[in-house]
This record gives structure tokens, sequence and C-alpha cells, in this order.
């Protein structure tokens, strides 16, 4: 049995013969070495299928769907609101917070961010390939940065704000398993939130802070730590 899965962004129903793009298809016939009449899984946020492959040409793969394995995910949302860091931290926190089952990334530019422009492309590939490795079936989606303000006023009374706040005296917070609304995390740059953040924070509506860790956390392993609790609380 191959456990091999891939992203596929087109529609995907029962029967239907398709092909995978130039770059799946040398990554499943030079790297995976899959032939004619081997399967693999192909998925998206409809669903996951299980494929076969009818041709392998020099134009790439063809193959055709055989039977669906798993629905829509009907999970709460977890989206992560962060400050973009330095690249090779940056890319980890994503890769981790994927696996950890966050459906939307929104970088957030606050008064003390270093790194002001990220690289959307590379990201959004390291989102697909941590979704295609970590059993996922939703790909989680990429907002553009923007301004702190931005984020208030678009989000308002649509999330439940979790606020990691080392100056919080709260260890912990209150979630339901039925909560409606997205559960959001905020986590600050690396040289933290400047006051007139943090206080603008908390006067956000619904919101709910959280002391991780008497220690000062990198921003990496706050986002780490603050997916963890929240999946112990929701799962």
């Amino acid at each position: 049995m191959n456990n091999l899965r891939l992203f596929y962004q087109k529609k995907i129903s029962n029967n239907l013969i398709g092909n995978l793009d130039k770059k799946q298809s040398h990554y499943v016939n030079k790297v995976m070495r899959l032939r004619e009449n081997d399967e693999f899984n192909i998925f998206n946020e409809s669903g996951e299928w299980v494929a076969k492959i009818k041709k392998v040409n020099k134009s790439g793969i063809e193959f055709q769907i055989i039977k669906q394995i798993r629905s829509k995910e009907s999970k709460i949302d977890i989206w992560l609101a962060f400050s973009p860091i330095k690249s090779n931290y940056f890319n980890f926190m994503i890769q981790k917070a994927t696996e950890l089952g966050v459906t939307k990334f929104i970088p957030i530019i606050f008064e003390r961010t270093i790194v002001r422009k990220i690289n959307t492309e590379r990201l959004k590939k390291i989102i697909i390939e941590a979704t295609e490795q970590s059993n996922r079936i939703s790909l989680p989606k990429l907002e553009n940065p923007m301004m702190l303000q931005n984020f208030f006023q678009s989000y308002e009374d649509k999330i439940k704000l979790i606020f990691t706040d080392l100056n919080s005296k709260q260890k912990k917070i209150s979630i339901s398993k039925s909560e409606k609304k997205p559960l959001c995390i905020i986590v600050g740059p690396e040289g933290d939130f400047s006051e007139s953040e943090r206080l603008e924070i908390l006067g956000f509506k619904g919101v709910e802070s959280i002391k991780l860790n008497e220690n000062i956390l990198r921003s990496e392993t706050a986002v780490i730590s603050a997916l963890s609790v929240i999946n112990f609380m929701i799962n």
C-alpha cells in the first residue's frame, strides 16, 4: 500500500480522469517510482480519493479516480494571526502550525515587526507539503499581510480571539467544543507587543488572554504551545 498523498486544486469526483501537473508527475514517477496501475491518494477541501495511474508519458501522469475514502472535514476553525519572523524560524512555524490544524494564516505587521515582507509562494508551498504529510484534507488559507487596525476592522465580532500575553494572570481559557466562531490565536513579533498594542488587543470584543509559560517564548514556540493547548481542549 502506498501512502502518497497529493493536493489537487481542481474539482474531484468519482471516475474522474485527470492529469497531474509537471512537478507532481515528476515526483510521483521519478521520486516515488510509481508506474501504471499503481495507486495514490489525492485530496482537496471536498475530501480525499484513491486514484489509479492510467498513463505515464512525457507530458505527465494521467490518473482515474477509483473511490472516495474521506469527506469534507467539519471541525472548529483555528486561525493564526502572527508577525512575520526570520526565514528559517518562519518556515518551521508555518509547517508546524499547519500540522497542528490551523485553517487560516493572517500575517500582521506590528510596531516591532522586523520582517515586513513575506514570500507568499514559498509559504504556500510549505503549507501544501505540510498538509499532504499530516493527513489533513483542507488546505489552510494564507491572507495578505495587514496592519493591526485592519485586522480589528476585518474580524470584529467574527472570531474568538486568544491572546498569548506574558503579562496575563490567566493560565486557562474557556473554549466550547461547539464554538461557532473561528478561534484565532494572536502571537506577537520577536520584540513582543508594544503596550499600546496590548491594550488594543485586550479591548477587542470576545478576547481571552492566556499566559502560556513563565518564561519568554520565541514566536514559533508560542505558536506551537498555544495550538497544542487548544487542540487538547477541543478534541
